[in-house]
């Protein structure tokens, strides 16, 4: 059900309404006190418009003037920012910390990074086995099997959207500060991380 959108007329409407009846309270619209009643409702129109707009800012998706509340919340911004987000990537940035539930798997990490805004994939590796591996892997030492890669394009752009952007932000902005930045601060602290950009 979409919010109400009321305008000065519904509410002076709303008003007269309420008024006793008699020759005292008069109707009509060029009457004095229809222009002072008249007067009062854009107040009550400009503060339901305003708490339309709450209903749209509640939500981290949709936000922007409660956007730096949520980043209070959530400790953003932080150094993954960089220097001036736009505002598409400090909203993304608050979805994605919001809605992380937590985990280890490829699967996890590839759907963080998606609601950060980046498309990548993972690579496990392992050490050469025996009767496992196939011929002419490496051979590796113990650490392939705490290994992984993050791959990525080189320059992930993330373009100006209307709904998504404001003004002030800019065109086109790439890169995959963000990414490196978030996922390396999740990344099991027993394993190695890498980043292969292609």
């Amino acid at each position: 059900m979409p919010a109400p959108n009321l305008t000065d007329a519904d509410f002076l409407r709303a008003f007269q309404a309420l008024l006793p009846r008699g020759r005292v309270w008069n109707r009509d619209p060029d009457s004095a006190q229809t222009k002072v009643v008249a007067g009062l409702t854009k107040s009550y129109t400009r503060l339901t418009q305003r708490c339309n707009n709450l209903l749209i800012d509640a939500f981290p998706a949709t936000t922007y003037e409660l956007l730096p509340e949520w980043e209070a919340t959530l400790g953003l911004p932080d150094p993954c920012s960089g220097p001036a987000p736009s505002t598409q990537m400090r909203r993304s940035q608050v979805v994605a910390r919001i809605t992380n539930m937590g985990g280890q798997s490829a699967a996890f990490f590839i759907g963080f990074a998606q609601k950060l805004g980046y498309g990548i994939t993972i690579t496990n590796y392992a050490p050469f086995r025996c009767g496992q591996s196939t011929c002419g892997q490496a051979l590796g030492n113990q650490d392939w099997f705490f290994t992984w890669s993050v791959n990525s394009p080189q320059n992930t752009v993330v373009r100006f959207a209307a709904g998504k952007s404001a003004a002030g932000d800019p065109l086109a902005s790439w890169g995959n500060q963000v990414l490196e930045c978030e996922i390396s601060a999740m990344a099991p602290a027993h394993t190695i991380l890498q980043f292969n950009y292609q």
